[in-house]
């Protein structure tokens, strides 16, 4: 089956795939206002079509606040969970207070069994 994301291989975004109950998406890299726009793209499209969106941020390495603010509205639009963010994502997730709004787990297994 055909799924959300699957078109992007490029950039900032890699290519999403379903597993268990929702859909993956995996980001890469340094999201900002000048980047988001591929991340936007694939995160709305695949809520559009699944309840689950878990985006895998293992990879990512910085992300500001446009990046935040669209996590933000997704998870009031969809069932987003954050998978795997590294030290950066996790600092700003404690110095916002998005830590206690977002579901952020250890691992995209993890997320997608939550």
């Amino acid at each position: 089956m055909t799924g959300a994301g699957d078109t992007y291989q490029e950039g900032v975004v890699g290519n999403g795939y379903s597993a268990g109950p929702g859909w993956v998406v995996a980001a890469r890299g340094e999201l900002d206002q000048d980047t988001l726009g591929p991340l936007e793209e694939a995160l709305a499209s695949a809520a559009d079509k699944h309840r689950l969106v878990v985006l895998d941020a293992s990879s990512i390495t910085f992300g500001d606040s446009s990046f935040l603010n669209l996590l933000l509205r997704l998870h009031h639009a969809t069932g987003l969970r954050i998978a795997a963010p590294g030290e950066q994502l996790r600092r700003l997730f404690a110095l916002t207070g998005a830590d206690t709004v977002l579901s952020v787990h250890p691992s995209v297994e993890e997320a997608l069994g939550a």
